[in-house]
């Protein structure tokens, strides 16, 4: 086959779902390099995203939405999944708390517990939790003022000295088997170092971006995980993380006030 059909009907292939390296071989027959070699054209191309492992369709690349949007939208789903991922904390825990609003809101549920300590990049956290008297570290970097949180070499730096027992994250965007989807690069590559450094990982997600590739910044999650997601999920996205074998998914019932 030509090598401009065979990264035609890659590309097909890729578009149409089959996201990853081995997947691919099996399927066209061809050795690794040679996937690599034509994926990695093709993302030159700007017809693909390379992921981790794999690859991704380019998707319709959104704006971010501003912080005073995201503060008011879904706020009682950001309410159900925050009580829902505080019944995961036990004292004793060190957490970590990533940036953005369903984080901010797990922040506020655990205003009154005394005997956890929180890392955070997350400034919106930080402001609930400090006036509470819980234990709070929180990890240096670049403020970014859309999300209220900091990231950058020296957050990276940071997180590499530290673990945590369980890590709260969020993101723009999930997507079964390919992972987070985020803004911007720095934002992606900084959950993997948080992902690295804990024993437990849960991500804190409304329903509306399940299987969202709004951003085409990724942070795979090759490991055990719990998806906290709200009761409006669309019951086929769910089924596609639980087949990963690797997703826990929980669904927060949202309250009807």
């Amino acid at each position: 086959m030509k090598v401009e059909k065979r990264r035609e009907a890659m590309l097909q292939a890729v578009l149409s779902g089959m996201n990853d390296v081995a997947a691919l071989c099996e399927h066209f027959g061809m050795s690794e390099a040679t996937v690599r070699r034509d994926l990695r054209a093709l993302a030159d191309e700007r017809r693909i995203v390379r992921t981790y492992g794999g690859a991704a369709s380019v998707g319709a690349h959104e704006p971010e939405e501003s912080l005073d949007t995201r503060r008011e939208s879904f706020r009682e789903q950001k309410e159900a999944i925050a009580r829902a991922a505080a019944r995961h904390v036990q004292d004793g825990d060190t957490l970590f708390l990533d940036g953005g609003t369903t984080t901010a809101a797990l922040a506020r549920c655990l205003a009154g517990r005394k005997e956890v300590q929180v890392i955070t990049n997350n400034l919106l956290a930080v402001s609930a939790l400090a006036s509470a008297d819980v234990r709070v570290t929180l990890i240096g970097g670049d403020v970014r003022p859309s999300s209220m949180s900091t990231l950058g070499p020296i957050a990276q730096v940071a997180l590499s000295r530290l673990t945590f027992d369980k890590a709260f994250l969020g993101a723009d965007g999930v997507v079964a088997g390919r992972g987070l989807c985020e803004a911007t690069a720095e934002q992606a590559f900084l959950k993997e170092c948080i992902v690295a450094q804990a024993a437990s990982v849960f991500v804190l997600v409304t329903s509306d971006k399940l299987e969202r590739a709004s951003q085409q910044h990724w942070t795979p999650l090759e490991r055990d995980w719990t998806l906290v997601t709200d009761s409006f999920a669309d019951a086929a996205a769910v089924e596609r993380f639980m087949q990963r074998g690797s997703v826990t998914v929980e669904r927060a019932e949202v309250d009807a006030r």
